[in-house]
């Protein structure tokens, strides 16, 4: 997956209804969880530090990367605004914050709680306001889409013959899912191998689409955020709200 959100068990938090916390403010000692470095594709270009100082980099990067995966700064925030939040945060990793760490956060914790959910809800409406827009537009260039009473959109590229899968069967599928403006979050084809689950462990739109396909067959499903991650999005992947796109193949279904 590309900007992962753990593969099929991203699909499956959400329709066990698993929220994600974007942002808190927690009195007392922090906890932080260990986690791997991720391995990637890497870039041919230079790295920026010689090659003895490039762990210490790769550490920030990690934390980055998990701080981002939680909330979109980048996408929250001005460019001032970030200068001013990796401020603060360099001054508490290097001890050198003139005031009290917890007393800030105590004065001014829930104004960041109310900043955050005020820019966080706009982003999140013109997120929806444009899946809305990309679903309409689908439905105008595809005349064999169908939009289902739940607001799933089921366009069959081809026909299966075969099965039709009910929630307790397993399926095996390719899949390559995209946002409305063609960003890859997640994919099995470019994996390069099938992958298998139980329909009724994944999100709602899965369910619905693969329930229309057969066996052998191929269908674009066009799911809005109520049938996807919802108001929660999923991690850095996929933003709160979103419409999202996949082109499904049912390989096999297992009752």
């Amino acid at each position: 997956m590309r900007a992962r959100m753990s593969s099929i068990a991203g699909l499956a938090a959400a329709a066990a209804g698993r929220t994600v916390v974007a942002f808190s403010i927690r009195p007392g000692v922090p906890r932080f969880a260990a986690r791997a470095l991720t391995s990637r594709r890497m870039s041919s270009s230079p790295m920026p530090y010689d090659d003895d100082k490039m762990p210490i980099y790769a550490l920030g990067v990690n934390i980055g990367m998990q701080i981002s995966q939680q909330t979109d700064f980048k996408n929250l925030l001005e460019e001032d605004e970030l200068e001013i939040l990796l401020a603060g945060f360099g001054d508490v990793v290097k001890g050198e914050n003139t005031a009290n760490s917890m007393e800030v956060l105590q004065k001014y914790g829930p104004s960041v709680n109310q900043l955050l959910r005020e820019r966080m809800d706009g982003v999140m409406e013109k997120v929806k306001k444009d899946g809305q827009e990309y679903i309409d537009g689908f439905i105008d260039c595809n005349d064999e889409a169908v939009k289902t009473d739940s607001g799933l959109v089921y366009y069959c590229m081809k026909e299966g013959d075969g099965a039709s899968p009910v929630v307790e069967d397993e399926v095996e599928v390719h899949y390559h899912g995209t946002l409305t403006d063609g960003t890859v979050f997640d994919s099995s084809v470019d994996r390069g191998s099938t992958i298998k689950f139980k329909l009724g462990q994944v999100i709602k739109g899965w369910q619905e689409g693969l329930a229309m396909m057969k066996e052998g067959g191929k269908a674009t499903l066009v799911i809005p955020p109520e049938l996807a991650y919802g108001d929660a999005g999923s991690g850095g992947a996929v933003p709160p709200g979103a419409t999202l796109k996949f082109e499904v193949e049912l390989f096999k279904v297992n009752p």
